[in-house]
This record gives structure tokens, C-alpha cells and sequence, in this order.
């Protein structure tokens, strides 16, 4: 899959456009081009090898036996470098000592169809094509596209969709064709992150694990991949969920990417954060400040909950790390009176109880709901103070109080020691399954001077869930499953029933560092690293859990969406995470606490962005770390 957003293309390995399946070019989730094949010498090319070259181009070779006295060998490559923003370029390479005429054929074929039609099944024929310039078009009801070539060909049919050449190769020589497929009154499209003003820093990782480089190079690639524009206000950018199934907006999905990304600047923060605040409801009803959001299926424990909740919860907690990480004064303080909003929302939906339902207002109490929340009352609560708006105290006292009565209401004993629940329901019945949503519950939040917030969970209990993550059935050896294999309604492929999440793991593991079990974390780290090479570095927004055994791979998810912005966002934070990065820019401070036991051994990240600035950090094999670049005035903290 080629991706630059809004613009698509999907192949197989064979590097030939058939028109099957979701195969093609597409614009903006409409198909302009599903069928694109290439005949030399009347024979399609033998395809040899397909390769990513970056997020959003492919390279396929093939070859032909062209000449019939040249023995068995074939003696012309065919290379294709395809392009998201629909280019072609088509090269072929004579092996031959002797000129070589030969005759090329180009198939091209397309129904227009929308990309929800074609995955449920629903495309209809391919449409007739008419002859237009220097190519093909194409039109229905609802688009058009258009094919043109250069250098022209030498015929064009329309009633067969057929563009030819008869190309001449001098000995040892090459010729190549270029094709443009776009719709009719539109020009090429590029990816927002090329366009010289990425919000994302150019971050790169260097060491002795051969694997943390292409890891960081390639999730960079796919965030810049995914980047999309406000169309109203072309500065602000956010991410979309994935391609190819969630390329328009998805609130939680882009916050949470956003928060994992800090550590490459704040350029997106800011950007996602102002596209939100324009969604934010207004008014006095029970809504009032939520950053609205579709429902999401929880599993076969639980009814489906809100994105909205999570949105709205993740809102202040994004604002107020992003200014840890340097936001500049004046950009945070726009965007507070919808941060405050969000906290009001939290305060009255919780009212005079202790715990926020979800979805609202009579929903079950979920476990990772009530960590959000907490994280984001004592996380608001630190950005309140910080510019002297009321309500701080309140919500440390409720924050408080949700500690103290979550000890007690949301674990179960058991003879391993126990464990937290999934959720509690209104009539008080809980839901004790164990999965990764569990995870949510050690990630805290930064506040001042490199602190992380207080959690939900004692010391005692931080270490009990330490364990069940890492040596139950929740860890398939890849990644963490949302759902326990030992669960009843355990499921490899459910995606909230047992696949393996990617953002959850690389939250344990980024959790369980900051909480000083470090063994733990490095377990995981190595079975995502592991994952991550088996799918090219590309992570998928989730896959199977299946058990990890000698010699085998993690099987994909025929659902996922790769690339995905939470999985290539995590990829960031599960580097990061080894230097346990906890910045103050507004004391001018840095906080390390990496990693012990160098996991990957000796780990490099230059180009990171803090503070406005660039900065870079060694973790030694020793497990020291040392900043090697940063902002003039940064000290490093204790």
C-alpha cells in the first residue's frame, strides 16, 4: 500500500493491476484506476520482487524472455516505481547485445467505484474509456478519471482500454513510460510531510540493534503519509486513523497519535488539538464540552463504548504535555478555554459520584476509563494552576477520591495475588477479564519538573499487574492481547478480544519503565521489535494473538489498517521510552530515566524536537543515559 493521503494505491506483490479485490489507484476513497497491466513482447512480465522504497511509493521488477535465441535466461527487467499521487513509471532494460524491438501494451480498466462499495462487495463493471489526449478517460455519474502517457503512445483503443508502443532498446540499453492517473480538473497530489513544512521532526535512530532504525524511519514515513489538512484552515494538520479503511477523521485515535509523537515536536499537537476545539459541543445540555466521537465495540464483555470519552478525557492531558514539551506560551493559553471545557464535562458527568460512566449516563464503569479520567483531572489540574484558573483543588479532591474508592471497587483477590477488573456495572456486578486495556492503568501522565502523576494503582498492586502482563496468557511474546488467551471468549482476531493492539503494548512498555520494572518493559519492547521486523517495520494497527513459538512470524489482520497513526505513533514512544524522557521546557529542565539493562544495548536518537529545538540522546550499554544536543538553557534535571 502507497500512501499521500487523500490519495491511495494498493497492489499485490505481483506488481500487476488486475482489478480484483481492492486493488488500484485511488482519490480520496473513490478508485480511479483499478486495472493497469503491462505486456512486452505479447508476454506479461514474470514478477521476481516487490519492495516498499518509502510510505508512499513501490518498486516491482519482472522479467521477460523477449528474444527466442538468447537461450533460457530472460533478457529484458521490467521495473515499476508506483506512486500514491497516481504515477507510473515503467522502465525496461534490454540484457540483449544487439538493438531490440519490441512491442508494449498497457491494459487499463476502471469502475469509479468507492472504496466502502468495493470492500463490501458492492463495485459495479468496469466503465467503457474514450480516447483523451494521451491516454484514456473514463466517466459515470458520480466522477471521472483520466490515463495520460508520455512519451505518447503509438495507439490508443478505446473499446479494449489499451494504450501500445513499439519501443526500441539499443544494446544493453533502456526506455521508459510514464503514466498519470488523476481525476479530470485536478493536478497531482503530494503528501502534506513533503511539502518542506512537516510538523514532524526527522528523527533518527542509530545502535546496536540493527532493527531501531528502519523501525523510526519507517513509522516517520507513514505519520508524514498520514497527515491530512483542515480544509477550512490549511495550517492546522492532524493525522488520520489508517488507510485503507479510516483515512477521514478520528478524534482519539489522532490525540493519542499526537501524544505519542511529542517527542518529534509539538507542531501537530497544536494542529490536532485546534481542529478539535472546533468540534467541541457547546451549550448547557449533558454534552456540553465532549469532543464527540463515534461508539466502539468493547468485546463480548462489554457494550460498546464512546470515542467521544476518550477524546475528551485525552484533550487537556495532550495540551498539557505538549507544553512540557515546549508549546509555546501563547498557543497553549488559545487553546485552554476548550481544555477547560473538557474538565467541566468531567466534573458534571460524574456529579456527585465517584466514577465516570461510559458511554453516558447510564454505562458500565470501565476500568480504562476511570484511568483516563483520573490522568486527566490531575494532568488539567497542573495546567490550571499553571495560569492561575480556578478549579484545580476540586479536581485533585475528586482525583483523590477516585484513588481511594478504586482500590477497593475495582480489583478482585485471587489465589495469584489478584487483579483489576475490566469494568464495574451500575448494579455493581464486575467484569473481571483480564486483557491489555489493563495497561491504560500505568500510564499516568507528565507533570513538572519530570514527575509522572500518581496513578490509580499502589506500589504493590503496580507490581502484581506488572507480572500479569507480562507472564499470563495476555502476552502472546509478541505484544500484549486485548483479551487473556485463557479468557472463555478468547478470540486471536478479535480486535478487542484478543489481537494484539500495538498501542497498548507500547503504553506497557513505556509504563512499566517509568514505574521502575524494567525487565518487564524490556520483554516487551523485544517482542514488539521482534513483530515489527517480521511485518517489514511497518507495524499494522493491530494483529493476531497467537502464541509466539521458535521460527514462526505474527499472523496479520485481514482488518487492520497499515499503515495506522496509533501504531507508527507507538513505534516513536517505544524508542523514546528508553531514554524515559521527561521534559519541563517551561523550567528548562530534562528528566532521563532510561531504560536499565540497555536492552537493544547502545541506542542513539538525534533529531528529536524539545523545547523548540533539536535534541539528542546516547543510552550507553551500561544503561547511562547522556544528551548529546539540546536547546541553549535546558539543564538537566535530577
Amino acid at each position: 500500500m502507497c500512501i499521500a493521503l487523500p490519495a491511495l494505491a494498493i497492489s499485490t506483490d505481483q506488481g500487476q493491476l488486475t482489478g480484483s479485490g481492492l486493488e488500484g489507484f485511488y482519490r480520496a476513497g473513490r478508485r480511479l484506476l483499478s486495472r493497469c497491466q503491462v505486456r512486452v513482447a505479447g508476454r506479461e512480465p514474470l514478477a521476481v520482487q516487490a519492495r516498499m522504497m518509502e510510505a508512499d511509493r513501490a518498486h516491482f521488477v519482472g522479467t521477460v524472455h523477449a528474444s527466442p535465441d538468447t537461450g533460457p535466461d530472460p533478457d529484458v527487467v521490467v521495473e515499476r516505481v508506483r506512486h500514491a499521487d497516481g504515477t507510473e513509471l515503467i522502465t525496461l532494460r534490454s540484457a540483449v547485445p544487439r538493438p531490440l524491438h519490441l512491442p508494449v501494451e498497457v491494459a487499463l480498466g476502471t469502475d469509479l467505484a468507492e472504496l466502502s462499495a468495493i470492500a463490501s462487495g458492492g463495485a459495479g463493471p468496469e466503465l467503457a474509456a474514450s480516447v483523451h489526449a494521451f491516454g484514456l478517460r473514463w466517466s459515470s455519474g458520480t466522477g471521472d478519471a483520466v490515463v495520460t502517457a508520455h512519451p505518447p503512445p503509438s495507439d490508443a483503443l478505446a473499446s479494449a482500454g489499451l494504450l501500445r508502443w513499439e519501443l526500441e532498446l539499443p544494446p544493453g540499453g533502456r526506455q521508459s513510460l510514464e503514466l498519470r492517473v488523476r481525476p479530470v480538473r485536478s493536478g497531482r497530489v503530494a503528501a502534506v510531510g513533503r511539502d518542506g513544512r512537516s510538523p514532524l521532526a526527522p528523527a533518527v535512530a542509530t545502535g546496536d540493534d540493527p532493527r531501531v532504525q528502519p523501525l523510526l524511519r519507517t513509522c516517520v514515513e507513514d505519520l508524514h503519509a498520514l497527515l491530512l489538512r483542515d480544509p477550512l484552515h490549511p495550517a492546522d494538520l492532524h493525522l488520520a486513523a489508517g488507510a485503507p479503511w479510516r483515512c477521514g477523521p478520528a478524534p482519539a485515535e489522532a490525540l493519542a497519535a499526537a501524544r505519542m509523537t511529542l517527542p518529534l515536536g509539538t507542531r501537530l499537537a497544536a494542529g490536532t488539538l485546534r481542529i478539535l476545539a472546533r468540534t467541541q459541543l457547546r451549550g448547557r445540555g449533558a454534552e456540553s464540552g465532549m469532543i464527540p466521537g463515534p461508539r466502539r465495540d468493547a468485546g463480548a464483555h462489554l457494550p460498546p463504548g464512546c470515542t467521544g470519552t476518550e477524546s475528551t478525557l485525552l484533550f487537556p492531558v495532550l495540551l498539557a504535555e505538549a507544553r512540557r514539551w515546549g508549546m509555546p506560551e501563547r498557543e497553549t493559553e488559545e487553546l485552554l478555554p476548550a481544555a477547560e471545557r473538557c474538565l467541566r464535562w468531567l466534573r458534571s458527568t460524574v456529579g456527585d459520584g465517584t466514577y465516570l460512566p461510559d458511554p453516558q449516563p447510564d454505562g458500565p464503569y470501565r476500568c480504562e476509563s476511570q484511568a483516563h479520567a483520573h490522568r486527566a483531572a490531575l494532568l488539567g489540574a497542573d495546567l490550571l494552576d499553571a495560569y492561575g484558573r480556578p478549579g484545580a483543588p476540586e479536581l485533585r479532591q475528586w482525583a483523590q477520591a477516585l484513588r481511594e474508592a478504586f482500590h477497593e471497587d475495582f480489583w478482585t483477590e485471587d489465589l495469584s495475588g489478584g487483579r483489576p477488573v475490566a469494568a464495574r456495572m451500575p448494579d455493581g456486578r464486575l467484569v473481571p477479564h483480564l486483557g491489555a486495556g489493563a495497561a491504560h492503568l500505568l500510564d499516568t501522565g507528565l507533570l513538572g519538573s519530570g514527575t509522572l502523576a500518581p496513578g490509580l494503582l499502589d506500589r504493590v498492586r503496580t507490581e502484581q499487574l506488572a507480572r500479569l502482563l507480562t507472564e499470563t496468557g495476555v502476552n502472546s511474546g509478541w505484544g500484549l492481547r486485548g483479551l487473556s488467551a485463557g479468557e472463555a471468549a478468547y478470540n486471536p482476531f478479535g480486535h478487542r478480544s484478543g489481537a494484539v493492539r500495538i498501542q497498548e503494548t507500547a503504553i506497557a512498555v513505556a509504563g512499566l519503565a517509568a514505574a521502575g520494572h524494567d525487565r518487564e518493559a524490556s520483554g516487551l519492547l523485544r517482542g514488539m521489535l521482534a513483530a515489527a521486523e517480521a511485518f517489514g517495520h511497518r507495524l499494522p494497527e493491530m494483529f493476531a494473538g497467537e502464541p509466539r513459538a521458535g521460527g514462526g512470524a505474527p499472523v496479520a489482520h485481514p482488518a487492520a489498517c497499515r499503515p495506522a497513526a496509533t501504531a507508527a505513533a507507538a513505534g516513536v514512544l517505544l524508542l523514546t521510552a528508553l531514554a524515559g524522557l521527561r521534559p519541563d521546557a517551561p523550567a528548562k529542565t530534562v528528566t532521563l530515566r532510561p531504560i536499565h539493562g540497555a536492552p537493544l544495548g547502545e541506542i542513539v536518537l538525534t533529531g528529536l524536537r524539545l523545547a523548540g529545538a533539536p535534541f539528542s540522546v546516547r543510552i550507553g550499554r551500561t544503561g547511562l543515559a547522556m544528551v548529546e544536543e539540546a536547546a541553549d538553557g535546558l539543564q538537566l534535571g535530577v
